[in-house]
């Protein structure tokens, strides 16, 4: 949308963009499907198949994630430009070719001088150039309204207009000319809420919607598709939604580090010609490969054979036999060479680590130490959810049976972003690792946290779309203790880097639990802003300096101010449903949640330090002054 205005400068009427969002922000918080409040409207963001006007030829290319994606959540993507970087607006001439489209939501707006409920059908001025809607009323013949501010949806991600009028007569029959008041109290608070009929005089508290045995069908609605794919079946009830709520919109996004991946590099390569030689014979196919100009620098590379054989595997349709997305990162970290003095990098390398030494007083819990002066992450957007977040796996995979919200109606591309920046990463040492894991007192730690994610999932349980419940894999005692240990070195190292707090990103890697052959147990943390952040050096530099910023993160976790409230803390039956922190809060481990993988949850400092009330054996940094 757009509206208009008079240039200050000429005095001539001028359109101006209706809101701005970042460009890396739509794959993620505001993508396709997700709602957003701007100046004079509430707008929900239209999908893929409104991007394509203004899309240009601004691919990226990250054949290990997209292999990745094709296989294990069985998406078909295009062979080329199967991640796109969302298109640009132009400020100064908006339109419907540029920038990203959204459409109007909710339908219903709140009269800011008789309180009426009305469906905008009803408004009698909807054109004026302010953008805005008017009302009609008793008390102002020009009243401006609001959308108003609760919708509905579902756990399949549907969304829609609340039944108001159906609301505001339950346990009555439905009068002929309704009328609707949405009476907010002096407060506001959401209890003192009511809507009223003014034709019938029935009232109905919005609470009402919140009670167990309330049930209203979902009508499957999802109009930030085309018609065509507008609406599905749904069987689940319809859910009253905050507008604005975090829980309105959950993005599904799947990111990967541009790392080498050596077993398939001739397989990637030949990607970008397998479309020009595709149908022809034998002999042609390998004369073109030795005599054109365009394929030399393939062939001086590798064999000719070589090259024949990867392309008919394209051809056939053979998918390269890929690693796990942090298996392969976590192997070309932990493989990194060792740092020369005075060594240079070119600026257009993706990927560049080097280890450095770990000093004698930690080298008993960190085996290994890698400042990456050269990072590449491709962020791409599958899907999303609402209400609940789908569940992620120790690789930072979604449960693949998870009924996730589409952003298209069957495109073979998805939105992307990168971010280029530098980092730090650690390794623990697996003899240390497989040492604590062992102690009864860690044995049982983590029963107790799996009992408090167990009873997350049966409050918060998502059908998956063969309609049966499974509960989602446990992560285990270790992947809370890199957790924790990320968030507070994440800290402690921003005061020092010169980068805000939220402008720092973790990665996890860890092995699944209960699974003690694979040893992964490492933390990445990276700049992760796709501005200007994230090639200051600033960071790397705080990586040879990380004895000292792990003693500091350690000294604060031992002592909470919210102590020992905190530190005795015990998820399962928490009467404020914290089931999946233990010795975790705002006070200690929280962090900006940017920065974090898992909206600040699977925490615990009592599995990283000695605290209040636990046995210190519980601890891997069982001694801090030993450090």
């Amino acid at each position: 949308m757009a509206r208009f205005g008079r240039s200050n400068k000429t005095g001539k009427a001028e359109r101006r963009p209706d809101g701005h969002v970042r460009q890396s922000h739509l794959v993620g918080v505001y993508g396709a499907g997700s709602m957003i409040d701007l100046v004079q409207h509430a707008v929900v963001v239209c999908g893929l198949d409104s991007w394509d006007a203004s899309l240009g030829a601004d691919s990226i290319d990250e054949p290990r994630l997209r292999d990745r994606l094709a296989e294990h959540y069985t998406l078909d993507l295009d062979s080329r430009d199967y991640f796109r970087r969302p298109p640009d607006g132009d400020d100064r001439d908006p339109s419907q070719y540029q920038g990203i489209r959204v459409l109007e939501f909710p339908a219903w707006f709140v009269c800011q001088g008789c309180r009426r409920l009305v469906h905008r059908r009803d408004l009698s001025d909807s054109t004026r150039r302010d953008g805005r809607r008017y009302h009609e009323c008793e008390r102002d013949k020009k009243s401006v309204t609001v959308p108003v501010r609760f919708v509905g949806a579902c756990a399949n991600g549907h969304l829609q207009d609340f039944p108001w009028v159906e609301f505001a007569h339950i346990g009555v029959d439905r009068c002929p000319a309704p009328e609707l008041t949405l009476d907010e109290g002096r407060s506001g608070d959401f209890f003192e809420i009511f809507v009223v009929c003014e034709s019938c005089q029935h009232r109905v508290p919005l609470s009402t919607a919140l009670a167990k045995n309330f049930s209203i069908n979902c009508n499957g609605l999802r109009p930030w598709l085309p018609r065509a794919h507008e609406r599905e079946e749904c069987k689940e009830d319809l859910r009253l939604l905050v507008r604005t709520a975090s829980n309105g919109y959950f993005p599904m996004v799947i990111s990967a580090l541009s790392v080498p991946d050596p077993a398939n590099e001739l397989y990637d390569e030949v990607r970008h010609v397998e479309q020009q030689l595709k149908g022809l014979s034998p002999g042609l196919l390998r004369a073109n490969l030795q005599e054109a100009e365009a394929y030399r620098p393939l062939i001086d590379k590798y064999d000719v054979e070589l090259v024949v054989e990867a392309l008919e595997q394209h051809w056939e349709g053979k998918a390269a036999e890929r690693l796990p997305t942090r298996t392969a990162e976590y192997q070309q970290l932990t493989d990194a060479p060792h740092e020369l003095t005075g060594e240079d990098f070119g600026e257009d390398e993706k990927f560049v680590a080097r280890r450095i030494d770990v000093s004698t007083g930690l080298q008993d819990k960190i085996s290994l130490i890698a400042l990456a002066h050269r990072l590449q992450e491709v962020r791409v957007q599958y899907g999303f959810t609402r209400l609940e977040p789908a569940s992620q796996d120790n690789q930072g995979e979604y449960d693949i049976n998870v009924r996730k919200a589409p952003l298209s109606s069957g495109k073979g591309w998805l939105p992307a972003t990168t971010v280029q920046g530098e980092g730090v990463f650690l390794e623990l040492s697996p003899k240390a690792i497989a040492e604590w894991s062992n102690r009864p007192a860690v044995v049982e730690r983590a029963k107790i946290l799996h009992d408090g994610f167990q009873r997350w999932y049966e409050r918060n349980a998502r059908t998956r779309s063969d309609g049966k419940i499974k509960v989602p894999p446990f992560l285990g005692a270790r992947f809370y203790l890199l957790h924790s240990l990320s968030h507070l070195l994440i800290t402690a190292i921003s005061l020092e880097c010169g980068y805000a707090a939220s402008s720092i990103r973790e990665r996890i890697y860890c092995g699944p639990y209960g699974d003690d052959k694979t040893e992964m147990s490492g933390i990445l943390l990276y700049t992760g802003t796709p501005g200007s952040e994230g090639t200051l050096g600033g960071l790397v530099e705080q990586g040879r300096r990380l004895e000292h910023h792990l003693k500091f993160a350690l000294k604060m976790a031992s002592l909470c101010s919210n102590d020992p409230v905190c530190a005795s803390h015990k998820p399962k039956n928490d009467p404020t449903e914290r089931w999946l922190e233990g010795a975790a809060c705002h006070g200690c481990l929280f962090v900006a949640e940017p920065s974090c993988e898992r909206y600040n949850r699977y925490l615990d400092r009592a599995l990283v330090v000695p605290v209040i009330g636990e046995k210190s054996e519980l601890a891997f940094f069982e001694d801090i002054d030993a450090l």
